[in-house]
């Protein structure tokens, strides 16, 4: 799923095409393309495009008074659409412009958990789903997210991982942040401290910035295997840092890496849910 790196640059990207274009109509290419029900898609026709926003991991296409917030889940895509085709692959919804190419919302796959929500752009950010958001990844300060740790204590891998904790991260960047901050994933967040706390801030910083200057060097959003890192999908690989093969901990729908060496004292986790917690 496209993270806080990949979801940016694409949002940087899409402006710099189409700011200021005007929107013609939107169009549902599938019934549960669009979320909401008011305010009507319609309210934005003919206003220019302001900005392609973030919040999360969730692109907003700004107009004034509506902005469309959209999400990609696993398999979506929002496509600069030059052919404009009446039926495309994994057509999702389209926003089409008085001039110039369309912008696609695209899904392979079978699930169709991509979607659009129009929103209010006065209200945006206060009414669903992005009031759900905790706090930016990248707006986290040492002292707020100590305090986030120890009123959610949990895994630190999943807590990285929960939107509504704090938003922007995924299963990739968990991995990597977790691994430059050398913190076990199954690190209670209520034992980090402002120690622990303060190194996965940096982390957050360092890893959010790498994988943002690669973005940044593409003509579209890259796929997961191309987006660089330490750990994640590299198991049997040696750690960049220690040679220590990097370990993994699969689950039903994410896997865990991480270098025993650099984040566990050596010790190799349990591959299931009852993994002791590790300081």
């Amino acid at each position: 799923m496209p993270e806080l790196p990949e979801v940016q640059a694409h949002a940087e990207r899409l402006t710099e095409t189409f700011h200021g274009q005007l929107l013609e109509r939107f169009t549902q290419l599938t019934f549960t393309a669009l979320k909401t029900a008011r305010p009507l898609p319609d309210d934005a026709y003919g206003l220019p495009l302001q900005a392609v926003g973030r919040r999360g991991k969730y692109l907003l296409v700004e107009f004034e008074p509506v902005t469309f917030a959209v999400h990609l889940m696993q398999g979506g895509r929002l496509l600069v659409d030059q052919k404009m085709s009446a039926k495309p692959r994994g057509g999702q919804a389209r926003f089409t412009f008085a001039d110039g190419p369309a912008l696609l919302l695209t899904e392979q796959g079978t699930e169709r958990r991509a979607g659009v929500w129009a929103l209010p752009s006065a209200e945006a950010l206060t009414v669903p789903p992005l009031n759900r958001l905790g706090p930016e990844a990248l707006d986290v300060t040492p002292e707020s997210l100590n305090g986030l740790f120890l009123e959610h204590p949990m895994r630190v891998h999943g807590f990285l991982r929960d939107q509504h904790k704090i938003a922007g991260i995924g299963r990739r960047l968990a991995n990597e942040i977790c691994w430059q901050a050398k913190i076990s994933p199954f690190a209670s967040t209520a034992k980090l401290g402002i120690e622990g706390a303060t190194a996965v801030v940096q982390a957050i910083q360092s890893a959010c910035a790498e994988g943002l200057a690669y973005e940044r060097t593409r003509p579209d959003m890259s796929s997961s295997a191309d987006r660089p890192g330490g750990v994640h999908k590299r198991s049997g690989a040696p750690c960049p840092i220690d040679g220590t093969p990097i370990r993994d901990i699969e689950y039903s729908s994410y896997t865990v890496y991480y270098c025993p060496t650099c984040q566990t004292n050596g010790k190799v986790l349990a591959d299931n849910t009852t993994s002791k917690f590790l300081k």
